[in-house]
């Protein structure tokens, strides 16, 4: 699942699920240039109201990874879960790591 994070025009960050092709082999493009970071997060690690340094992709490897938007809406992300954020201005979200956490970050060409 490829889940979206963004900024609406109220200033305020949304989720949106976007459709992955449902076949034998899954391809999701990635823009031309990306560099991939991975950190680790020990069981429980929580980051405050924050914005995404960039636009980037955040895939969860191990572990899980619970964010939070200013309307009390949370989701939680499990292995193989791709978040597609692109909350760079506005309240931001938080981050919450259920377990301990290794996720994938690829910042994505603006």
């Amino acid at each position: 699942m490829i889940i979206r994070l963004y900024t609406g025009e109220d200033g305020q960050a949304h989720f949106e699920d976007l459709n992955v092709p449902a076949g034998d082999t899954e391809t999701v493009a990635l823009k031309a240039g990306a560099e991939m970071t991975y950190r680790r997060f020990q069981d429980g690690s929580f980051s405050d109201w924050h914005n995404a340094p960039r636009v980037q992709y955040v895939i969860v490897l191990s572990g899980q990874m619970e964010i939070g938007i200013g309307d009390g809406s949370k989701r939680l992300l499990y292995p193989g879960d791709i978040l597609q954020v692109e909350d760079v201005t506005g309240q931001g979200h938080t981050t919450r790591s259920v377990g301990d956490r290794v996720s994938a970050s690829v910042p994505l060409p603006g």
